[in-house]
């Protein structure tokens, strides 16, 4: 077969994987497995009773399961080390409330191997349309790419 029909296949799946390694989603989002089917009305969480709301950028309740969003890190809101730190981290919880009601979304698992993390918080990457939720987060400045460790906000 001539490697001029070959190298548009290449690239093309080249790019696939690219993707894929950037969102964090298998296949790079761009063929979605199957249609968003999670959905609920999302707030900010109050009170002792936590069923399906938002603790803060990356943490939320759904459906009495706490989720942390496995691919990125946001400010923290309950301890913050600065000023800044408090304001992105109300931004960012904000606007996760925000894109969690825009419409359904899915929980894909963490891609680490993981459930859980040390705190017992189930551990998923929240896509819409095959797109990471949390890159639209770093993308917009409000969280940075999960690196294992907490970054500094301050």
């Amino acid at each position: 077969m001539p490697i001029w029909i070959l190298l548009p296949l290449v690239l093309i799946a080249a790019l696939y994987y690219w993707h894929g390694l950037k969102t964090g989603v298998p296949g790079g989002g761009l063929f979605p497995a199957a249609p968003d089917a999670e959905s609920a009305r999302f707030a900010r969480c109050s009170g002792p009773v936590r069923k399906t709301c938002v603790v803060d950028g990356d943490t939320f309740w759904y459906r009495g399961t706490k989720i942390r969003m496995a691919d990125i890190n946001t400010p923290e809101t309950s301890k913050p080390e600065c000023r800044d730190e408090a304001r992105l981290g109300a931004q960012a919880t904000e606007r996760l409330i925000a894109l969690l009601n825009e419409g359904p979304f899915s929980l894909q698992p963490g891609g680490d191997g993981r459930d859980r993390d040390r705190y017992g918080r189930t551990l998923r990457i929240v896509t819409r349309g095959g797109h990471s939720l949390g890159t639209t987060l770093v993308d917009e400045g409000l969280a940075e790419q999960w690196q294992g460790r907490r970054g500094s906000w301050c």
